[in-house]
């Protein structure tokens, strides 16, 4: 195995964690061993992320990703995964400042739903990740009818991600609107849950799920060692 992958993580740390974890595990599960993966990872102060998506400031972070990615790129990179699902939104920028290919996020979850038999699918995630264009859009273009909680509802899980999972503590509270969001997607005939944010997956779990879930960290862990294994990248739309 000799191909490097860097990692734009750091939206926020406790799910760059748990993707870090993730990626070292599988990558050692296919090759045995003593084996993990080369991997260069640049992490982003989130203060700093937050207060350019509050601001709408999609430019400002398009044009830090970007730059991100090219020093990547530079160091040694030959593909790179972005660790958020939100910033996914800025997913043009970065794919334009590098040559290598970027394995997008909603094209594996896209694959994990299709292999669950599940076209109409529920979207949970940050408010940008279900309001704006994005991995929600990306979906869609793979032929998923695509769901979201109410705007009420949404705005409770938004409030609960940025409040609580981004510093790692979940609450009972947050685990609740977790499940009830859940159950309302299922109750709209979502074939399957998408955990679209990282974070999430900090709250909810298979366990509290009717139908399939699909963590959207795990989706893309599976992309990403596949193709430090084999070269291959998800199909895009």
């Amino acid at each position: 195995m000799t191909r490097t992958l860097g990692l734009l993580g750091g939206m926020a740390w406790p799910s760059t964690a748990a993707a870090y974890r993730l990626l070292n595990q599988r990558v050692n599960a296919a090759l045995g061993g003593r084996a993990t993966p080369e991997l260069l990872l640049w992490s982003a102060d989130f203060g700093v992320v937050g207060d350019l998506q509050a601001a709408g400031d999609w430019d400002g972070a398009g044009a830090m990703l970007a730059d991100a990615a090219a020093r990547l790129e530079r160091a040694g990179a030959d593909a790179l995964v972005l660790l958020t699902n939100t910033m996914h939104r800025v997913s043009p920028a970065i794919e334009a400042a590098v040559d290598v290919p970027l394995l997008h996020v909603a094209d594996a979850t896209a694959a994990r739903c299709r292999d669950a038999g599940a076209t109409r699918v529920g979207l949970l995630g940050t408010r940008f990740t279900m309001e704006e264009p994005g991995v929600r859009d990306r979906l869609a273009a793979h032929g998923l009818e695509v769901l979201t909680p109410d705007a009420a509802r949404r705005r409770q899980v938004h409030d609960h991600i940025y409040d609580e999972l981004v510093l790692g503590e979940v609450t009972d509270a947050c685990r609740a609107t977790m499940r009830a969001a859940a159950a309302e997607l299922v109750d709209a005939g979502a074939a399957a849950v998408i955990a679209g944010c990282t974070e999430i997956e900090l709250a909810l779990t298979d366990g509290d799920v009717a139908v399939a879930f699909v963590p959207t960290t795990s989706a893309l862990m599976d992309a990403a060692v596949t193709w430090l294994v084999e070269g291959a990248v998800p199909a895009r739309p």
